[in-house]
């Protein structure tokens, strides 16, 4: 009866309204031994090739997974030039990065951010070595029906790690929404069609946008960032990436124009616990976005179309936001996420080329 009321009011109000039906997203079947070893490799910083960040290094749980930074740090020497996401749901998104470049499974996603070199920049080799003289990993991957550490092993298990991570307890899910909560869900829907982009259970197409965010300057002012960003614009294929002072976002997969500074739609879950927003964190607040929308966007000649100012009033954005904040659940910083264990030490093996495992 709620949703019904909702739209209809937006209907009422001579606004187009767009359906959003929200439910509770389901837990994900993951192989449950596989996950909690999985959980384990998530805090450990061996997993770094000088064991100076872990997974969790840029994907706090008391952060829904993000770091809380603009932009996040990476491997020792460099920056990263990019927001870290949130990891809430992400079993089930279609492709991952804020430009969407990798788009086949989470199996490839730790793959990737264990072995490039401006995030952890480790050789998986070293790593598979690493862990076979952890008893504590021989022991779990045993349990985990895998005869020895290994690097699809490894894999995996983060991948049934993170499906892990899904939202709970969110008033949207519960039926606990306020009423200001209730008219920016029929503001959200109708005269500021949020939902045209935000749908579905986690709040977004998944697909790329250019919505005129502008560039953090920050990226090329900082050697540190500016040289990770380099790296990556080279490695995929970036014309004139030396003197490239912009982030062309989606456009790394097209190489067409008209793909320029577009970027996935990020998840609306879990929003209280993950500023500052945006690919590039430019933005502190909840009240921040909402008036970069109302504006219709930035300035960009490859803006969406579908951006236009909605001429909010003060109240419209206040209830909007209010709503916004009642699709954050609860705190994933608990036994169920977080490894509590210290036990990422180990003692060298004596003459250990003539030692077995």
């Amino acid at each position: 009866m709620i949703r019904t009321l909702t739209v209809m009011g937006a209907l009422l109000a001579g606004t187009a309204a767009i359906a959003q039906e929200s439910v509770p997203i389901q837990p994900m079947d993951v192989n449950a031994a596989r996950a909690e070893l999985g959980k384990r490799m998530f805090y450990d910083p061996r997993l770094s090739g000088d064991t100076s960040l872990a997974c969790a290094s840029c994907h706090d749980p008391a952060k829904a997974f993000t770091d809380g930074k603009a932009l996040s740090d990476a491997y020792s020497g460099a920056l990263h030039f990019r927001n870290s996401p949130t990891l809430a749901n992400v079993g089930y998104r279609a492709a991952w990065m804020h430009d969407g470049r990798l788009g086949t499974n989470l199996n490839d996603v730790a793959r990737e951010m264990i072995t490039e070199t401006y995030l952890m920049n480790m050789d998986m080799r070293i790593m598979q070595e690493r862990m076979k003289q952890d008893p504590k990993y021989v022991e779990m991957f045993a349990a985990a029906g895998m005869s020895e550490p290994s690097n699809g092993g490894a894999r995996n298990a983060l991948m049934d790690f993170m499906k892990t991570i899904v939202s709970r307890g969110a008033p949207i899910d519960t039926g606990e929404l306020s009423e200001a909560a209730l008219r920016g869900q029929a503001i959200f829907e109708g005269k500021g069609a949020c939902a045209s982009c935000h749908s579905g259970p986690r709040y977004t197409d998944d697909q790329p946008h250019n919505t005129g965010v502008a560039n953090n300057p920050d990226i090329w002012a900082d050697p540190e960032r500016h040289s990770a960003f380099v790296t990556y614009a080279k490695f995929m294929g970036v014309e004139n990436y030396m003197n490239l002072r912009e982030d062309l976002g989606a456009y790394i997969r097209t190489h067409q124009d008209e793909n320029k500074r577009t970027f996935l739609t990020p998840t609306l879950r879990e929003l209280n616990w993950t500023a500052p927003y945006m690919h590039n964190g430019t933005m502190a607040t909840l009240e921040e976005v909402v008036d970069f929308y109302d504006a219709g966007g930035g300035d960009d000649p490859l803006k969406d179309e579908a951006l236009a100012p909605l001429g909010l009033t003060a109240e419209e954005k206040t209830d909007l936001v209010e709503f916004l904040k009642a699709l954050s659940g609860e705190s994933f910083d608990v036994d169920q996420y977080v490894w509590r264990e210290d036990d990422f030490g180990y003692a060298l093996i004596e003459d250990w080329r003539n030692a077995t495992n």
